[in-house]
């Protein structure tokens, strides 16, 4: 059997990943943490063969879970579950030494199959698009926003509206949406869901994961 940890602070993803390794019936949940300190806590008494964590959690990144775990144990395989898997995420999970990186949005049954690849080569990274963000880093591309631009993109992720925007920068709402609208364009997108997605993917928010 190979045994898994999981750390996530949703209980719901918890529980579905639980039931997709337990479907396979060669994995064994021995451990589960909601919280980096309750994961660090577990990790000292016994270290699993394969380690899946959120980037994301109440207390602190996944990713300073998977570095600091990979620096003790060079055989673990680590497993780095991301809801925006864009290229900051990626390269992010690699440095750490994780073995995988796989997106939420995922089936169950990926984390599985990145959980298999993890526990026969830890130290051999895998990641949906890996290629193409390779590409990316050698051979930048993609929408360049002007500094206004990236400001107010800056914003409308953290949540704010067009009058919130224009009173921040002390510019009139017409030119706030004008900027939106221009971003919009740039990105391909259609609203600030869209818009804020695809600037993770393109590296134009660092630091979101």
């Amino acid at each position: 059997m190979i045994t898994v940890m999981l750390v996530d602070d949703h209980e719901l993803i918890r529980q579905g990943l639980r039931r997709a390794f337990e479907r396979t019936g060669d994995f064994e949940i021995v451990a589960e943490a909601g919280t980096l300190a309750d994961a660090r806590q577990s990790l000292a008494g016994t270290v699993p063969q394969v380690l899946v964590t959120d980037v994301r959690l109440p207390d602190g990144s996944g990713l300073d879970l998977a570095r600091a775990m990979r620096e003790d144990h060079e055989d673990l395989g680590i497993v780095v579950l991301t809801m925006y898997a864009g290229d900051d995420t990626l390269f992010g999970a690699l440095d750490a030494g994780a073995s995988a990186l796989v997106s939420k949005d995922a089936p169950g049954d990926d984390v599985v199959s990145a959980a298999r690849h993890a526990a026969v080569s830890p130290r051999s990274f895998t990641a949906k698009d890996l290629a193409g963000a390779m590409q990316r880093r050698m051979q930048p591309q993609g929408p360049r926003l002007t500094d206004r631009e990236s400001q107010i993109l800056e914003l409308l992720a953290e949540g704010l509206g067009v009058a919130q925007i224009s009173r921040q920068l002390f510019i009139s709402e017409s030119t706030a949406k004008t900027h939106i609208s221009r971003i919009y364009e740039k990105l391909g997108a259609a609203n600030r869901a869209q818009a804020v997605m695809k600037a993770v993917q393109s590296g134009l928010l660092p630091g979101r994961e």
